[in-house]
């Protein structure tokens, strides 16, 4: 017999509906029920949860993660990402290649897969690599990927330098009606580059990345994009420049999306004056002109998805000099509050326009609509409900991710996960973890 979960008196916000009221949300089995002004018509065998004054949204899609698992376990496992996931409100992650060895054919993607399973809590869909090993230069498995299950390709923090082989990667994609994630930078304008290039890294003393290293990338992605017809998805997008040139694309009905990280519409290049590692991260924080940018590109549509772009790394990696630490930060605890105390409590966004940039667009872009994404009856039930009243103060020893290398230590926020469905299960209950 299947059980039922009556979440009631919730704030209930899809934006795939566009539904943003009082409600209750009917859970049977794995999948959802109704919604709406609806009740169980028997209370046996039924979990009941108060969500009075809390916000009830579709599972968070993460489609920028970095597990680490296999090769650098050290840093986190699928078991620890997912449990930091769950944590932050989200029930899906696409967690990318750039692993020892890389997610380049079909046995390294099942074995994701599987370890997602065992884990037992989020659910893990895999990138796979455009090329080999990630070097850039024969193309991956990318048939055998697709089947075990890779929801998009990409070489993860690596450019594909050859612009012949980026266009291959879009053409064969296509096949699969899957998109290419691009790292948009140009690695010889890189260099030994530690923060953006400009006034504050001149006064620091430190190797700058300037901004033409996005922009050159991101204009011949989208050029290579037009003329295959494929599917390009721009990750971790950082400045004006390439937000015109996606502006400019999306307007030329060209099949381009692209996503921002919170760090990039929370926090500018002065945040690097303490020299702290943590605030080390590629791209790296811009100007204040540029994070103006980011919330008016999200603000105005351009800008389709925010994902964390969880980088974990331990300790021992991250406290040295900020030359010598590796650029990233954690993101999958972070994502929802600071998402939210950014844009819906200082930048004015409706909650709708917020989730959609977590929920239902990374459905699409993945093409995991069919099943996950929002509330509607019949999808798989899940379902992330969040205390946006109560403000919570953010610290990274409480952290369920193995790493804690986090540019929001101490922020106050408000959005902490209370209560996590993953399929009908609940995995995460007030505010901890429910593990099988």
């Amino acid at each position: 017999m299947k059980r039922f979960t009556w979440i009631r008196r919730g704030r209930v916000a899809d934006p795939a509906t566009g539904r943003d009221e009082e409600g209750n949300v009917l859970i049977e089995g794995e999948r959802i029920r109704a919604v709406g002004k609806v009740e169980p018509h028997s209370f046996e065998d039924v979990d009941v949860v108060d969500a009075q004054g809390l916000l009830v949204a579709p599972g968070l899609i993460d489609m920028h993660v970095h597990l680490r698992e296999p090769g650098n376990e050290e840093e986190e496992t699928i078991l620890s990402g997912a449990r930091a996931a769950v944590a932050g409100g989200v029930t899906s992650v696409a967690c990318f290649p750039n692993t020892e060895p890389a997610i380049d054919n079909e046995a390294a993607a099942e074995f994701q897969v599987l370890q997602g399973k065992r884990a037992g809590l989020a659910n893990i869909f895999p990138v796979g690599a455009v090329t080999l090993n990630r070097e850039g230069t024969r193309m991956s498995e990318m048939g055998g990927l697709a089947r075990a299950g890779a929801v998009a390709f990409s070489d993860a923090d690596r450019t594909i330098r050859s612009a012949e082989v980026m266009r291959r990667g879009l053409l064969y994609a296509k096949m699969f009606d899957l998109p290419v994630i691009a790292h948009c930078e140009d690695p010889d304008l890189r260099g030994a580059g530690v923060m953006n290039h400009g006034k504050v890294a001149l006064r620091l003393g430190l190797p700058g990345i300037p901004a033409a290293a996005e922009d050159i990338v991101v204009a011949r992605d989208i050029r290579l994009a037009e003329i295959t017809l494929g599917r390009l998805h721009i990750g971790h997008m950082s400045t004006k420049g390439a937000l015109d040139l996606l502006r400019e694309a999306k307007g030329r009905r060209l099949d381009v999306t692209a996503e921002v990280h919170p760090p990039h519409f929370s926090l500018t290049e002065e945040s690097v004056v303490t020299y702290d590692p943590n605030f080390k991260l590629i791209p790296p924080l811009r100007t204040a002109t540029d994070v103006e940018a980011m919330v008016r590109g999200l603000d105005e549509g351009t800008i389709d998805v925010i994902s964390s772009g969880h980088a974990p790394h331990s300790p021992e990696e991250k406290q040295v000099e900020i030359v010598y630490a590796p650029p990233g930060a954690v993101g999958l605890e972070t994502l929802f509050a600071v998402s939210y105390t950014v844009l819906v409590e200082r930048h004015g966004f409706s909650v709708l326009k917020l989730l959609e940039k977590m929920t239902w667009n990374p459905a699409r872009i993945l093409r995991l609509h069919g099943e996950r994404g929002s509330l509607e009856t019949g999808k798989l039930a899940d379902v992330s409900i969040f205390d946006v009243a109560r403000e919570h103060v953010i610290r990274s020893a409480a952290f369920l991710s193995k790493s804690r290398n986090t540019c929001f230590e101490g922020w106050t926020a408000r959005g902490a996960t209370v209560h996590v469905f993953v399929s009908g299960r609940c995995v995460f209950r007030d505010g901890g973890l429910i593990e099988r």
